[in-house]
C-alpha cells in the first residue's frame, strides 16, 4: 500500500530573475513529522505553499495524497486542502473575529455541519490544544502570543486534518511557552496520527519533534533523513548548523575546528 501524502518531483520555482528552488525532489510518508530548516531566503515557505497548491512551482510536479495539483479542478482541490491543515506564521487569526468564530470560520465553510455540532467541535478543539472555554469570547489582541499559536493550532485542526503543515510554529514564542506548544502537538500527533510538515529554525523543536529534517540551500534539497543523518552531511550550511552553540547542545556533536 502506497503512504505516500506528499511528493515533490524535480520542483524548480523562478520569481523573474530570481532562482529559488532548482530540481528539488522530495517524498514524505504517512506519520512522518518533516522539519524544512534553511536559511533566509531558501524558499522554505515557498516550497510548503506548493505543496498545498497555493503556488504553482515553475517546473516539476507536486502530488498531494498522489493526486497531481497542476491537473486537478479548482472543485478537486478544494477537496484535497480539506484534507489538510495550516498553522501560518504569527497565527493569522481573524483580527475581528472571536476566538469561537476563528475556529468554527473551516467548519462553516463545509456548509455540511449542522450550528450545534459547529459548537460542540469548537469548545472541543480548545480542549484539544489545552484553552479554557472562556478564551472562545475573547478576540485575538486580548490573547498572549503562546495562546495566539493555540488557538490557531486549534482552528488548523478543526477539520480533523490527515496533514498539517506548520510555518515557524515557535516563533515569537519564549523558551517555556515554545517547549510546551511542541509538547502539544507531539501529544496530539502521538493521539490523532497525522503526518506534519513543519518550515523551521528552531533546532529544539527538530529535536524534540521531527522524525525526519530536509535541508534547503544554494537553492536545493542538499540533505534529507533523520536529524541524526542530516548532521553528519558535509555540506557547509549543514556544518555551520552542526557546529553553532545550538547545535551542538541540542544535537550533542562535538565542535569542529
Amino acid at each position: 500500500m502506497n503512504d505516500t501524502v506528499v511528493a515533490l518531483e524535480h520542483i524548480s520555482t523562478v520569481f523573474g530573475a530570481q532562482v529559488v528552488h532548482e530540481d528539488i525532489n522530495l517524498t514524505v510518508h504517512k506519520g512522518d513529522i518533516l522539519a524544512l530548516v534553511g536559511g533566509s531566503g531558501s524558499g522554505k515557505t515557498t516550497l510548503l505553499h506548493e505543496m498545498i497548491g497555493l503556488i504553482t512551482p515553475t517546473a516539476g510536479r507536486v502530488r498531494l495524497f498522489g493526486e497531481p495539483l497542476d491537473a486537478l479542478p479548482e472543485r478537486q482541490l478544494a477537496q484535497l486542502r480539506n484534507r489538510c491543515g495550516v498553522l501560518f506564521q504569527a497565527g493569522a487569526l481573524f483580527s475581528a473575529l472571536t476566538v469561537f468564530e476563528n475556529i468554527a470560520f473551516p467548519l462553516r465553510e463545509l456548509r455540511t455541519i449542522d450550528r450545534d455540532l459547529v459548537h460542540d467541535l469548537v469548545y472541543m478543539k480548545l480542549a484539544v490544544v489545552g484553552l479554557e472555554n472562556d478564551t472562545a469570547t475573547r478576540l485575538p489582541a486580548e490573547l498572549s502570543g503562546g495562546m495566539v499559536k493555540r488557538v490557531a493550532l486549534a482552528r488548523a485542526l478543526a477539520l480533523e486534518p490527515e496533514l498539517l503543515f506548520l510555518d515557524e510554529p515557535t516563533s515569537g514564542l519564549d523558551a517555556v511557552t515554545a517547549e510546551a506548544f511542541v509538547d502539544n502537538i507531539a501529544g496530539l500527533q502521538n493521539e490523532l496520527g497525522f503526518t506534519a510538515i513543519v518550515v523551521t529554525h528552531d533546532l529544539d523543536l527538530v529535536h524534540d519533534l521531527c522524525s525526519h529534517l530536509a535541508i534547503l540551500a544554494d537553492r536545493r534539497l542538499v540533505a534529507y533523513g533523520t536529524p541524526q543523518e542530516v548532521m553528519r552531511s558535509a555540506h557547509p550550511f549543514v556544518r555551520s548548523v552542526r557546529t553553532s552553540v545550538r547545535g551542538q547542545r541540542v544535537f550533542g556533536v562535538p565542535g569542529e575546528p
